[in-house]
C-alpha cells in the first residue's frame, strides 16, 4: 500500500511553525538508503543530523558524499593547480570525517559508507543517487558557493529539478 495524497498521512502541529506528520508503521521500508550530500559547510551539518535521524527512524543505510568541484581549478595558473587540489582533496576528507566522528556520537550508530567524486556537484550526487539504487538525498540548502542565495543554493536547485528520488533541503537555523 502506499500513500496517494497528503491526508493519508496523520498531522498534528506541535509548534506555530512547525508540522509533525507521523508516518503509518506500512512505509517503515520507504527508505533504505539514503544519500547525505556535504561540501563541509557549517550549513550541511542540520541536514547530516536530519538524515542520521531520519536513517535512525527507517532503519536505513546512509551514503555520504563529497563532491570535489575542480571548475575553479583549470583557469588557475598550472603552478597553483596542484596547492589547490590537495586542499580540496583535504577539505573532502574533512567533510566526510566531520559525518563519521557524528555518526559516531550517537547512542546507536547507523550504516554509513563514504564517498569522494570529482566533477560538477549536482551532477555527480544526481549520478551517485542513481549508481546506488537510493531512496532519497539530503542536503543543505545553501552551501560554500552560495552563502548568499535567495531560497536555494544552485546545487541544491538544480538536484531537486533533476533527481529522480526525494530530495530533502535542509536549511540551516539562524
Amino acid at each position: 500500500m502506499s500513500l496517494s495524497t497528503e491526508s493519508d498521512l496523520k498531522h498534528t502541529r506541535s509548534t506555530d511553525n512547525e508540522w509533525v506528520y507521523h508516518i503509518p508503521a506500512f512505509t517503515s521500508d520507504m527508505f533504505e538508503t539514503v544519500v547525505v550530500a556535504t561540501d563541509g559547510s557549517e550549513s550541511v551539518s542540520r541536514a547530516v543530523e536530519c538524515t542520521l535521524d531520519l536513517a535512525r527512524r527507517f532503519d536505513a543505510t546512509v551514503h555520504a558524499l563529497y563532491v570535489v568541484d575542480e571548475s575553479h581549478v583549470d583557469p588557475l595558473p598550472e603552478q597553483l593547480r596542484d596547492d589547490v587540489r590537495n586542499a580540496l582533496d583535504e577539505q573532502s576528507s574533512e567533510a566526510i570525517d566531520a559525518i563519521v566522528e557524528m555518526n559516531e556520537t550517537l547512542e546507536n550508530p547507523i550504516e554509513l559508507e563514504t564517498a569522494v567524486r570529482v566533477g560538477r556537484p549536482a551532477k555527480q550526487i544526481v549520478g551517485y543517487v542513481r549508481d546506488i539504487d537510493a531512496d532519497g538525498v539530503a542536503m543543505g540548502t545553501r552551501g560554500r558557493s552560495g552563502e548568499h542565495s535567495f531560497l536555494l543554493g544552485s546545487v541544491a536547485e538544480r538536484v531537486v529539478r533533476s533527481c529522480p528520488v526525494p530530495v530533502l533541503t535542509v536549511r540551516q537555523l539562524e
